[in-house]
């Protein structure tokens, strides 16, 4: 860890992560810097190499809106604060990885929400075994977590300074400065680690005979009967009180299989004694809304803007989408967004007939009619993609505790990134192997 904080390769990485690679690079801090350019980035690099721009500064508070009416505070860090965080967290987190549950996927380097979702279908695809599902939901866990606790957790690890010195670094909101007594800065680099920390335990904590799946804050405990799941409550509920936390009565409920469940934006149910995973309705039906409601507002707009515009916004929803039983669900949407899409034309020309609107906006592609499609300036063609032809993939749940650091298993991680966790894409000879040495 000692060798990782002072590793000048480390922070050059820090720095382009923040400074190019993240989505607040733009978003400044408390002191209104950001570091855009080439040379700026240089600067902030040779400041870094003295301890004094590490010092931690109160965050900007900011809210985000929430499903349901609610909002989730913010809190924009200074780039500097942010690069220092990337250094701490790249020097602690490959020692975490190796001892963290297996069954916990959130913010996890090498896992993902389709990892948790497929220890889902694990645990409940067979009729004979956990029928009932706790889907529980931890109150504010980024706010809340007991900062003591962090730090005993962390131990003598170097940088312990550092991360009281930024749990206690205070936010300011509507130009006020407020201390925090609880919880993690969340928009921290190191927050979501330090999150993990705190939340690691858990899976030992509950007898073998229940299922656990853990993605952030939000988890899964499986059980065959209604019964033992409330008689696991007790101790969840005493075990995250150690840590200043506590279970959020609204979002945390017992359901039977057969009625299915939501988690990660997925569903979870039983249809005549087989478990499907489905993607679930209410994003689906977000999706089509909000594309209705930005196509409402710029109905003037080029065509081409509009494929710009949804394109991106279509393929992510179907990759993240397409390792579940998706076919029908995108099916639906993509005629939806058609109807929605031959709407927005017929307004743009109220004079003209549709045979005409067809023939300006739509061709056909790849042996489909009806594709919406546009011209660039420079004479390319560019088309709206269709995503009731994404095919479906089934995902390779990540082994055991498999950790991406490991040496070993550095052909079981070339394999899962060369086929981006395809079924196919692994060989099953490589899985055995891990499979092994984890068990040794």
């Amino acid at each position: 860890m000692k060798l990782m904080l002072r590793s000048y390769a480390n922070l050059l990485l820090s720095v382009r992560k923040v400074t190019q690679e993240n989505e607040g690079k733009k978003t400044p801090g408390i002191d209104n810097r950001v570091y855009l350019t080439a040379k700026s980035r240089m600067r902030l690099v040779n400041q870094l190499l003295e301890l004094k721009a590490w010092r931690a500064q109160p965050a900007v508070r900011l809210y985000i809106p929430k499903p349901g009416g609610k909002s989730r505070p913010l809190g924009i860090l200074t780039v500097k604060n942010r690069a220092a965080q990337a250094i701490v967290k790249n020097a602690l987190e490959p020692s975490w990885e190796a001892r963290f549950e297996s069954h916990s996927y959130g913010f996890r380097p090498g896992r993902s929400a389709h990892d948790a979702i497929e220890q889902c279908w694990n645990r409940l695809k067979k009729v004979s075994k956990d029928r009932w599902v706790l889907d529980a939901d931890i109150k504010g866990a980024f706010d809340n977590i007991d900062h003591d606790f962090i730090l005993r957790k962390l131990g003598p690890t170097p940088a312990r300074g550092l991360i009281k010195a930024w749990l206690k670094a205070g936010f300011v909101e509507n130009e006020t400065f407020l201390e925090t007594q609880a919880g993690t800065q969340q928009g921290g680099v190191i927050s979501p680690l330090l999150a993990n920390i705190a939340l690691d335990g858990l899976q030992e904590a509950l007898p073998a005979k229940f299922g656990f799946i853990r993605y952030a804050d939000d988890f899964v405990v499986t059980a065959r009967s209604r019964e033992d799941l409330i008689s696991i409550l007790p101790a969840i509920q005493f075990w995250l009180s150690a840590r200043g936390l506590e279970l959020n009565d609204e979002k945390t409920k017992i359901a039977s299989i057969l009625d299915g469940f939501n988690f990660l934006g997925f569903n979870i149910r039983h249809y005549s004694g087989k478990c499907l995973v489905k993607p679930q309705k209410e994003k689906a039906q977000k999706l089509v809304q909000s594309i209705n409601e930005w196509l409402r507002r710029n109905r003037s707009v080029e065509p081409r803007v509009v494929i710009y515009h949804l394109n991106p916004i279509l393929r992510g929803w179907a990759q993240y989408y397409k390792y579940a039983v998706s076919s029908q669900i995108f099916q639906s949407v993509q005629n939806h967004i058609w109807k929605q899409i031959w709407r927005w034309c017929l307004r743009r020309h109220p004079a003209k007939s549709k045979a005409w609107v067809k023939n300006k906006y739509f061709c056909t592609c790849e042996g489909l009619d009806w594709t919406f499609f546009a011209k660039t300036p420079n004479g390319q063609i560019h088309y709206l993609i269709n995503i009731g032809k994404v095919k479906i993939q089934r995902h390779r749940k990540v082994i055991g505790s498999a950790s991406p650091d490991d040496p070993v298993l550095r052909n079981y991680w070339a394999a899962r990134r060369a086929g981006y966790h395809r079924r196919s894409a692994e060989p099953d000879s490589i899985a055995s192997a891990v499979k092994s040495m984890l068990r040794a």
